[in-house]
């Protein structure tokens, strides 16, 4: 049995949330509170990537209840489209999901520069944007474009377990569009396109002994210094891609080795990260680390594809005008990639700094998540 206790600092902040009939009951929102309460009211459902369920619950609860859309769920993702015979159509998507939550939920508003701020898990990356969309869903009942909106699980883990993956194999139709729109935080600007990501193990081998006699045996952990020294050393390219200036990354991310304190270790494996602008393709990448690596066991255990910024498409066009946003590269990988590899131009825009995205100290403005709904909504209705 679980309750949710919404405890919030400032005026009408509960109005997101209604009250619960029973201890065990679900969450249930209130799309026609205001963005910043909506955005407040989802961040206080903790919905870590795989514990997505009584978040998408609760959207789904709201969204299935529209008349105006038509509703699909695939286990924790969700999809609600218009069919209003537009000539075009319009993706717009976003995670529930958050990375684990350290102390940082509930949220509560703070005070920066004198602005207002929702301080809390899940703020930037990306609840601000899913409320966002949120809300428009509810209200826009004839927008100027169809729209097909996705909100998903499991973005912040490996791309096999993402939302929109198992989505893709079962229902590719639902991805036709003619531009996304994906709600990562941007600073309520626009980015076009993404770096490609990809994760390798780099492995160095050894032989036990006990640690009294070091000499009879050989230290992997030792062995694997080199790497270390390759990956310190590396220098990051800035690459152009069709006007945007993307900057790749080549780093370690985690290391492990040993099985007791007393034993001379036989295996070390450090995980490194390599964030590649999307003039390159995987292979380009897996390559490249390679060669970056040489002389080592380097095995290749997941890796994402980037999205070229898909400006010129004129749905893009429009898009900018209308919001009046100076088009910026994306650093991280989100899934424009997905849709640009379906062959759908894809942007990032949404509320919150990338900077601050899995910060203990996430937080956003409230007038940002205010600015974007308005404009986004514009854009939508605009004759």
């Amino acid at each position: 049995m679980t309750l949710f206790a919404h405890v919030h600092q400032g005026t009408g902040a509960t109005a997101a949330v209604r009250a619960l009939d029973r201890l065990d009951a679900m969450p249930r929102l209130d799309l026609t509170a205001g963005s910043v309460d909506l955005t407040r009211a989802i961040c206080d459902i903790p919905s870590e990537s795989g514990d997505e369920k009584t978040l998408a619950d609760a959207i789904f609860a709201e969204i299935e209840a529209l008349p105006h859309l038509d509703v699909h769920r695939d286990g924790d993702t969700i999809v609600a489209r218009t069919h209003l015979g537009r000539e075009r159509r319009v993706a717009i998507a976003g995670h529930i999901d958050t990375v684990p939550i350290n102390a940082n939920v509930p949220t509560r508003t703070i005070e920066q520069d004198g602005e207002p701020y929702l301080w809390g898990r899940g703020t930037v990356d990306m609840k601000a944007g899913t409320a966002v969309q949120l809300k428009l869903a509810a209200e826009l009942t004839a927008p100027r474009v169809d729209i097909t909106w996705m909100w998903y699980d499991n973005e912040e883990v490996a791309s096999e377990l993402n939302g929109l993956t198992r989505l893709a194999r079962t229902r590719p139709d639902l991805f036709v569009a003619d531009f996304a729109i994906l709600g990562e935080p941007s600073n309520g600007q626009v980015e076009g396109g993404c770096n490609g990501t990809l994760r390798a193990l780099v492995r160095t081998h050894g032989v036990r002994a006990h640690a009294a006699r070091a000499w009879m045996g050989e230290n992997a952990i030792h062995r694997a210094a080199p790497i270390l020294t390759r990956l310190a050393e590396y220098r990051p390219r800035e690459i152009a891609v069709d006007g945007l200036v993307y900057r790749e990354g080549l780093n370690a991310v985690r290391i492990a080795g040993g099985v007791a304190g007393n034993v001379i270790p036989d295996l070390c494996e450090v995980e490194v990260n390599f964030r590649f602008a999307p003039s390159r393709s995987v292979a380009d990448a897996e390559e490249h680390v390679r060669r970056v690596l040489e002389g080592f066991d380097v095995e290749i255990v997941d890796a994402a594809a980037g999205a070229r910024p898909g400006l010129d498409a004129p749905l893009a066009q429009e898009f900018l005008a209308a919001v009046q946003a100076e088009p910026r590269p994306k650093y991280g990988w989100t899934d424009v990639a997905r849709f640009s590899a379906l062959g759908v131009p894809a942007v990032n825009y949404g509320p919150g700094d990338p900077l601050l995205a899995h910060h203990d100290e996430e937080r956003v403005a409230y007038a940002q998540i205010e600015d974007v709904e308005r404009k986004l909504r514009a854009w939508l209705t605009a004759p």
